[in-house]
């Protein structure tokens, strides 16, 4: 099974549709929220959040929904990466709750050899999440650096650095 891409293989307009979607827990949330510090009551009270928010219920934090997206897309298009270069925008257009399956997709908007070094390139692309009944809950457009079919194989080729097993 392929996992990345390398730059040849990237065409403009693409979309590349990322499979398994991910159903988000409280426990993911919340463990999340604790992990990178972000304790505000809309993420981890629900007593609060029933009370003084508009949605009337815990929203999942933000920057799990983009974290998983990210992930989602690294077999379709960062899996080969050299670099994730810029992320030059990052929207959440609507709140995900829990027990909504996030799933995602990754469109090819551009792609621009390298001009210092002739085995890589870098490749532009806007990833959407969005729920079960299809409302896009976050969008964001980043750069990787991607290497060129010479590059992988001048290191191993598919699996670079694979052991052999020993019988």
């Amino acid at each position: 099974m392929q996992f990345g891409r390398y730059y040849e293989e990237f065409e403009v307009g693409e979309v590349y549709k990322h499979w398994p979607g991910k159903t988000v827990t409280e426990y993911d949330d919340h463990l999340f929220c604790l992990l990178t510090m972000n304790h505000h009551p809309l993420h981890m009270d629900a007593h609060y959040a029933a009370g003084t928010t508009d949605f009337g219920r815990n929203v999942v934090v933000g920057n799990y929904v983009y974290s998983l997206l990210l992930g989602m897309s690294v077999p379709d298009v960062s899996g080969k990466a050299i670099a994730n270069l810029e992320v030059e925008s990052l929207r959440h257009v609507k709140p995900t709750f829990h027990g909504d399956t996030i799933y995602g997709e990754t469109e090819v908007l551009d792609k621009t050899p390298s001009k210092s070094k002739d085995d890589r390139g870098v490749v532009y692309v806007e990833t959407r999440g969005y729920k079960q009944d299809g409302t896009v809950v976050c969008v964001f457009r980043r750069k990787v650096m991607v290497p060129k079919r010479s590059y992988g194989d001048a290191r191993g080729g598919e699996q670079p650095g694979r052991p052999e097993p020993v019988l």
